[in-house]
């Protein structure tokens, strides 16, 4: 059964466009997005292991809890993305390389939805326009290897606006589409609802008439409601412990939006062009309200961890949409090449332009050679089981590869500290065995960190590691006294190894070592 709008489809749909230029549009794109992915294939994002770590202690059978033992805490806001990868935690794969080939395939999708759309509307210049936009913004690629959702989610975002354009535009869709995106964004990410929520509006209200749209809209509030009674009654709050660190931060979110428009700027045009053409105006609502929904969430939270604009790439592929769909509008067809041609020029030069863009092309061996060696050093020390305990800020690797019972003193996965308990407070109150810190360099140690004040929170505790991530970045690693030579001695021996292979020597940020590490990984290189 399939919805369609009052006119018939055969009216609606365009008159079909040759298919070859499809085909070697689609390989071509093929081709540089592999290769794109393969060059950021290095990098995963240390908040990935927070999710690993709760997919992980999922699959041992203690649900999805920070600490085995404890309340659980919802430190996550991907609850799919987190149990997409239990069954796989459960075969002992690594879940990094689970996430990064479960991104490459959407992303892949991403891209066949976009190239396909544009084509539809515009033939060729539009499939260039849509799919070049996202291949020629670097930060795609790592966004694909970051090891969260944020591929998924824009995939499921992306499909909802093309499925809401073809409803305004007359063309059948599955009935059941719109419920189930809905219900899958709603899962992956709690703002996914509002995301999704054009295209299921749309469709409810074209098929109000019929009995299945009512029965399936029905379905997706019972399942959806019921996810929610269950983890707010099982995790003890409305919203997950990311929301309560976060929200309410008007100044960062105005500094949010402001830096995405100019990102985004030229695409951004085009899709609003949309709404100013009589046979366009419904796919330029959709899309525009698509965008407006998703991004309002993170202009009134000021999100952090925006590496490489990763809040936006949420609409991102929207964006894209809009622009290809514009290039059926503008009139004579110069017009619509030298607009298409800027667009994409625009987004291929600010998103290379990144600020954070050198950090996160190094990021990679600089997290295994810091964080991922720390927590496998701690996993190797001759500590035993109940004194197993650390508190960190950068609370992903370390806690992941450790085991460790840990304490995220910045509150994402600590609820007291997420609804307002001094950092100093907690961490002295458990007083763990090892306590690590971010210091700006070696041996300086800093006063204050994330509202722990470190010499009283580690006073009587020994130095014993201070690690080099990066230029300006150490994580330093306090331990009692009791468990601080054995703690030294595994420390010493995984950090020395992983400072070995992983960049030896190189901790500039700098986009050069990026290049280099990739023409070492070329043939003969």
């Amino acid at each position: 059964m399939t919805t369609t709008a009052e006119r018939s489809e055969a009216d609606a749909v365009p008159e079909p466009k040759p298919r070859r230029g499809l085909l070697v549009v689609l390989l071509g794109f093929g081709a540089l997005f592999l290769a794109g992915c393969w060059a950021a294939w290095f990098f995963t994002i240390d908040d990935a292991f927070i999710t690993f770590r709760y997919s992980a202690n999922m699959a041992d059978g203690h649900g999805p809890v920070w600490n085995v033992g404890e309340d659980p805490i919802e430190g996550f806001t991907n609850f799919l993305w987190m149990l997409w990868h239990v069954p796989f935690a459960l075969a002992g794969l690594p879940l990094e390389t689970v996430a990064k080939m479960t991104s490459v395939v959407l992303g892949g999708l991403i891209l066949v939805m976009l190239v396909r759309a544009g084509h539809r509307a515009a033939g060729v210049l539009g499939a260039l326009v849509a799919g070049g936009a996202l291949l020629l913004f670097v930060p795609t690629y790592f966004h694909v290897t970051a090891g969260l959702e944020t591929i998924a989610f824009a995939a499921v975002v992306l499909r909802a606006a093309i499925v809401g354009v073809d409803l305004v535009q007359g063309r059948a869709v599955r009935d059941w589409e719109p419920p189930l995106l809905l219900l899958l964004a709603g899962m992956i990410r709690p703002e996914g609802v509002l995301a999704t929520f054009p295209a299921f509006l749309i469709w409810l209200w074209l098929g109000r008439g019929r009995r299945r749209t009512w029965a399936l809209a029905a379905a997706v509030l019972v399942l959806g409601g019921g996810y929610f009674v269950w983890r707010w009654t099982y995790f003890g709050h409305l919203f997950p412990n990311t929301f309560y660190v976060k929200f309410g931060n008007l100044d960062a979110g105005s500094v949010w939006l402001e830096t995405t428009a100019w990102l985004v700027l030229p695409l951004l045009a085009l899709t609003v062009f949309l709404l100013f053409r009589k046979a366009s105006r419904g796919a330029g609502l959709v899309l525009s309200s698509v965008v407006l929904l998703t991004g309002m969430t993170y202009a009134v939270s000021g999100p952090t961890m925006d590496y490489i604009h990763r809040f936006a790439f949420h609409a991102f592929p929207v964006l894209c949409l809009g622009a290809g769909l514009a290039m059926a509008h503008l009139g004579r067809r110069w017009i619509a090449a030298v607009s298409g041609a800027v667009a994409v020029g625009w987004v291929a030069v600010t998103g290379a332009q990144s600020t954070d863009l050198p950090v996160i092309a190094n990021y990679g061996p600089d997290l295994q050679r810091a964080h991922v060696a720390i927590g496998k050093g701690l996993a190797n020390a001759q500590v035993p089981e109940a004194a197993r305990s650390l508190a960190v800020s950068d609370a992903g690797a370390i806690p992941y590869y450790s085991g460790w019972k840990s304490i995220d003193y910045i509150g994402l996965n600590d609820e007291a500290i997420a609804h307002g308990a001094p950092p100093t407070d907690v961490v002295k109150a458990v007083r763990p065995t090892v306590i690590v810190v971010t210091a700006r360099d070696r041996g300086a140690t800093p006063g204050w960190a994330y509202g722990l004040i470190v010499p009283d929170a580690a006073r009587d505790y020994q130095l014993v590691a201070d690690v080099q991530m990066r230029e300006g970045y150490f994580q330093e690693v306090f331990a009692l006294p009791e468990h601080a030579a054995r703690i030294r001695a595994a420390l010493d021996e995984s950090v020395g190894e992983a400072q070995r292979r992983n960049d030896p020597g190189r901790y500039e940020d700098t986009i050069d070592r990026w290049l280099d590490r990739l023409r070492a990984q070329l043939p003969g290189g």
